[in-house]
């Protein structure tokens, strides 16, 4: 068993270098912050991360079963329906897409 000195070591050298690491990128935006870039880069990026994970859901999910294609195209608008419609609630839109392509799959 490794003596406690050295333990606490290796601690405290996993501290400093997870809190620098969680730093560094603030320290680095405050004097971006006004830049052009990154609020266009703010507004478009949580869209296109959105986009990319549900293309490779699809992709997964649907796989070679051309029957399954309806029924993710039918959650995809009850989930723009439902984010729309109940004031951009993510975890209520995203819920009631999910909850839709599930019960799609058992039911019919």
């Amino acid at each position: 068993m490794p003596e406690t000195s050295y333990i606490l070591a290796v601690l405290a050298i996993v501290f400093c270098i997870t809190f620098a690491l969680r730093a560094v990128p603030f320290a680095m935006l405050k004097p971006l912050r006004n830049a052009k870039a990154i609020s266009l880069i703010s507004v478009w990026m949580p869209a296109g991360i959105l986009l990319i994970l549900a293309l490779s859901t699809f992709r997964s999910s649907i796989g070679g079963d051309l029957d399954n294609v309806w029924k993710a195209l039918v959650a995809v608008v009850v989930t723009i329906f439902a984010h729309l419609a109940f004031g951009r609630r993510n975890l209520l839109s995203i819920g009631l897409g999910t909850a839709t392509y599930i019960l799609l799959l058992n039911l019919v």
